[in-house]
């Protein structure tokens, strides 16, 4: 399980004691910071630390605006007919999702603008916000809000890859599912070992992990989970455990890939008997140590280059479990830095 890599604020020591829990430097953006500014930023000129000749600076208390926080996941399609059937499919699907907001373009013919938004409904100001949109871009393309995207990537197919036998259309599936999904439990996305180095990927789960709140999965798969929070939550840690956190947004280092793929997590009030039902083989299937939680059903769309899954959690009897509160992640898993 990758452990990402630790911010300034929590790696850096400067002759002198750890700073109290939650806070440490204020650490301006690598990529605008000009090369002085990179650096801890003291609040104080310069302190002298006792019994040493050097200087170093004070330890600051942290705050959002200083350290950055990720604040919107955008999922980008093609601003072109076929990208707004599925956005339309997809707002159908999700039309008893009591969060999910929808955005037209003011009835222009011109479809770029038109969104889905995911908002958490608790705690109250958590983030990040989850936004499909309708954008000028030549491919999908997930965008976050801190200045990185992930593009489409593949490569050539391993013996053991997975295959794709996505026979469903978007509309087939959410006519199928009309009224059954509640909630989304997390969006996500998973990229192929083959084409995401394991330098590649550390750098991304450690610029996530520096804006966000990042946990490990406890049982050490590379499936880190971005729980939303709020501003105070992001400076401490998760310590109120509610139905409500979501949607999560997921990385995956997924060896078994030959190309991107976006995954969706539904929750229904659908049992597994009856999932089976509607989405029989090869339609839906299950991962092997997963047949109880959901059935995965890959979808058919007209982007090349790119896998759509969406997985369709069980009705949940006795709940809320330590899952969907986010303890077990945050627990057992534990915060990436």
């Amino acid at each position: 399980m990758p452990r990402g890599r630790l911010s300034t604020a929590a790696a850096t020591r400067c002759g002198g004691p750890d700073p109290p829990r939650g806070q440490g430097f204020a650490v301006e953006p690598a990529a605008t910071a000009p090369p002085q500014a990179r650096w801890p930023r003291p609040l104080d000129p310069t302190v002298r630390a006792r019994g040493l000749g050097h200087v170093c600076p004070t330890w600051v208390p942290a705050t959002v605006e200083r350290m950055g926080r990720l604040s919107e996941i955008t999922f980008l399609l093609p601003a072109k007919p076929d990208s707004g059937r599925f956005l339309g499919e997809l707002r159908a699907l999700l039309a008893e999702v009591a969060y999910a907001d929808f955005a037209g373009s003011a009835g222009t013919d011109d479809l770029v603008g038109e969104r889905l938004t995911l908002t958490p409904p608790r705690p109250v100001g958590a983030r990040p916000l989850t936004t499909f949109r309708l954008a000028d871009v030549p491919a999908p393309e997930l965008v976050l809000d801190t200045g990185r995207s992930i593009s489409l990537r593949g490569g050539d197919a391993p013996p053991d890859a997975r295959p794709s036998p996505a026979v469903v259309e978007m509309a087939d599936l959410s006519r199928r599912l009309t009224g059954h999904v509640k909630r989304v439990d997390h969006t996500g996305v998973n990229l192929p070992t083959r084409v995401t180095s394991r330098e590649a990927w550390d750098n991304l789960v450690g610029a996530l992990a520096s804006v966000s709140t990042m946990y490990r999965y406890p049982t050490g798969e590379e499936w880190p989970f971005v729980l939303p929070s709020t501003s105070d939550e992001l400076l401490a840690g998760i310590h109120d455990f509610v139905v409500g956190r979501e949607p999560r947004f997921e990385l995956v280092h997924d060896e078994g890939l030959t190309q991107t793929e976006w995954q969706f997590a539904l929750w229904t009030d659908l049992t597994r008997a009856e999932l089976e039902l509607l989405f029989p083989e090869p339609e839906g299937f299950t991962f092997p140590g997963l047949e109880e939680i959901f059935r995965a059903v890959p979808i058919r769309h007209p982007w090349p280059g790119l896998g759509i899954r969406f997985d369709l959690c069980y009705r949940i009897e006795d709940g809320p479990s330590d899952w969907e509160t986010g303890e077990w992640l945050v627990r057992e898993g534990g915060r990436i830095r």
